[in-house]
């Protein structure tokens, strides 16, 4: 990997994922209490189309978080608004527990993305986001 000018201003660790750590931040700036989905996160992210991504790149969060916070990675759901791990699993368990902490209602294994999909203003965006 190549860590470019524009990285080294963000303060990017050469260590890490480039691509990675902009999803890092993208789910950073998640509130409690809401979700999002795969492919939101890569769109807003920059990297549309690679909703996949985004789940490989959560399952690499360093157990310190980025930048000294926590990555809340269980706000992330799939299209349907679905936990995607398997129903009963102990991380399905993890995930679900977490969100009802927050408050959000968790029916099976689904959340009604009308009532809790994260929708970002575009000043939100451009204040929270490093792009």
């Amino acid at each position: 990997m190549v860590v470019s000018s524009n990285d080294q201003k963000l303060g990017i660790d050469s260590q890490y994922n480039v691509k990675h750590i902009k999803i890092w931040q993208t789910v950073q700036a998640i509130p409690a209490g809401k979700i999002a989905c795969y492919g939101q996160i890569a769109d807003l992210a920059g990297l549309p189309g690679r909703a996949r991504l985004v789940g490989k790149a959560l399952g690499a969060v360093p157990k310190s978080g980025w930048r000294g916070q926590e990555v809340p990675w269980y706000r992330v759901l799939n299209s349907q608004g679905k936990i995607s791990f398997p129903l009963g699993s102990e991380h399905f368990e993890r995930q679900k527990g977490l969100l009802q902490e927050e408050q959000v209602v968790v029916i099976g294994a689904r959340v009604k993305l009308a009532q809790f999909k994260w929708q970002p203003d575009l000043a939100e965006l451009l204040f929270v986001l490093e792009h």
